[in-house]
C-alpha cells in the first residue's frame, strides 16, 4: 500500500503524521508525506527522513488558517492531487479537510479533523457569530469534509462537534490519536512543580488563566510553547515560567520529574501534550471538558474550564499529598498505553483497505 500523507510543521498534526507514518511503515506501508505551510526546522526535517518507507516532500503549499482566502488552499487541494498521481499511491489522507474541496487525485481520499476555525471560534468566542473574514473557511470546510470518502475524528467528543456543527449526514469515524512515551515512569515525583504545554497565545488554552493561579501557588508553574501565534496573537503572562518552544529531549526531561500537568484548554479535540505528561506518569489536572472526560476521566481530576480558583487549589492538593499525586500519575501511565501509534495505525489500516476495496468516488460522504 502506498499512502500520501499530507502534514505541517506548525503544532500536532506534525508530530501526529510522524507517528502514524512510522506506525504505517512497520506493516508495510510506504507514505508519501507531503508538508505544507512554514517549512520545517533542521531537527524536523532530519526525523521525517529518518523514517524508513516515507518519501518527504516540502511542498511550499500554504495552511488553510495562514491564508487570506479560498483560492491558495484550492489551488494547494489541485497540487496535493497533482502529487498523488505523480507519485502513484493508492490513497490520500488529508490532515486539512479543505484541501478536498479541491482534491482530485484518481483515488479514495481520507479526510482527518484535527480541528478547525469554525469550531475553534464557538468555543473561543461563545455567542459571538464567526468573523465574516472566516466564511469562507468555514465553507471550504464543509465541502470538503462532504467531498472525502471518508472522515475521521480524533475523539468522538469533536466527532460530535463536527458533525453538529456543519450538519453531516454521517458521524465522522473515530480513531484516538496515539503516541510513543518521551519517558519512562521511575519511582516518585521527584520535583514540586507544575507543567503546563501548548500554544500559549492560543485563548482556548486557558493560559492567561492558569497565570493568574500561578501567582498564588506555593510551587513554580512552568509554561511550555509559543506566547506569541502566526498573526501577532500575544498571551500576557507574568508569573509562569515561560520555557519557549521545547524539543522531544527537553521536554521530556522536564516531564521525567512527574510534575502535576495542567491543562485548562475550553476546546481541544485531542490533546497531545496530556497524552505525553500522562505517559511520563504525571498527575493530569484537566478542565473539564467532554473530550478530556471520554479521554481520561477515571485517571485525571478535573476542573470547571474557567475556574482559576478551583484550579489552584486542586494543584495545591496534589502538591500537598505525595501519594494521591503518585497514584494518579500510575494510573495515568498505565491508561495512556492504549493511546500508541501501533493501536492508531491497527485503526487506520482497515479504513484504507475498505476505501481500497470500494474504490468509492469523491462525494460518497454526502451522499
Amino acid at each position: 500500500m502506498r499512502l500520501l500523507l499530507t502534514t505541517d510543521a506548525v503544532g500536532g498534526v506534525w508530530q501526529y503524521s510522524l507517528d502514524l507514518a512510522g506506525a504505517l511503515a512497520e506493516q508495510g506501508v510506504e507514505t508519501v508525506l507531503v508538508q505544507l505551510g512554514p517549512p520545517p526546522s533542521a531537527a524536523q526535517r532530519a526525523e521525517a527522513r529518518a523514517i524508513a518507507g516515507v518519501t518527504f516532500i516540502e511542498s511550499g503549499l500554504p495552511l488553510d488558517w495562514l491564508s487570506d482566502g479560498p483560492a491558495p488552499v484550492l489551488t494547494a487541494g489541485a497540487e496535493v492531487s497533482r502529487l498523488a498521481r505523480l507519485h502513484g499511491v493508492d490513497l490520500v489522507q488529508l490532515n486539512m479537510p479543505t484541501l478536498a474541496a479541491a482534491a482530485s487525485p484518481g483515488v479514495p481520499v481520507l479526510a482527518v479533523t484535527h480541528g478547525c476555525v469554525s469550531t475553534w471560534w464557538q468555543h473561543a468566542r461563545p455567542g459571538v457569530s464567526l468573523d465574516p473574514g472566516f466564511h469562507w473557511h468555514r465553507a471550504l470546510t464543509e465541502q470538503g469534509l462532504r467531498a472525502a470518502d471518508r472522515v475521521v475524528a480524533p475523539s468522538a467528543g469533536y466527532a460530535e462537534v463536527i458533525r453538529g456543527y456543519y450538519t453531516l449526514p454521517t458521524l465522522p469515524t473515530v480513531v484516538h490519536n496515539g503516541r510513543a512515551p518521551l519517558v519512562t515512569p521511575k519511582g516518585e515525583p521527584v520535583q514540586d512543580f507544575v507543567l503546563t504545554v501548548g500554544r500559549l497565545w492560543d485563548s482556548v488554552k486557558g493560559a492567561e488563566l492558569l497565570d493568574a493561579v500561578a501567582a498564588e501557588l506555593s510551587v513554580p508553574f512552568h509554561a511550555a510553547g509559543a506566547a506569541t501565534g502566526p498573526h501577532g496573537e500575544t498571551a500576557r503572562l507574568e508569573n509562569l515560567h515561560l520555557l519557549g518552544q521545547l524539543d522531544s529531549p527537553a521536554l521530556a526531561h522536564r516531564l521525567a520529574a512527574r510534575p502535576v500537568f495542567v491543562s485548562a484548554a475550553c476546546f481541544e479535540p485531542f490533546g497531545l501534550a496530556v497524552l505525553e505528561a500522562a505517559a511520563a506518569g504525571c498527575a493530569l489536572v484537566l478542565a473539564d471538558i467532554p473530550v478530556f472526560r471520554e479521554l481520561w476521566g477515571d485517571v485525571a481530576l478535573f476542573v470547571p474550564p474557567r475556574d482559576a480558583a478551583a484550579y489552584r487549589a486542586t494543584i495545591e492538593r496534589l502538591i500537598g499529598d505525595l501519594g494521591l499525586r503518585r497514584m494518579l500519575g500510575d494510573a495515568a501511565a498505565d491508561h495512556a498505553r492504549r493511546y500508541t501509534p501501533v493501536r492508531m495505525a491497527d485503526a487506520m489500516l482497515p479504513l484504507y483497505r475498505q476505501l481500497l476495496a470500494e474504490r468509492a468516488p469523491a462525494g460518497k460522504v454526502a451522499a
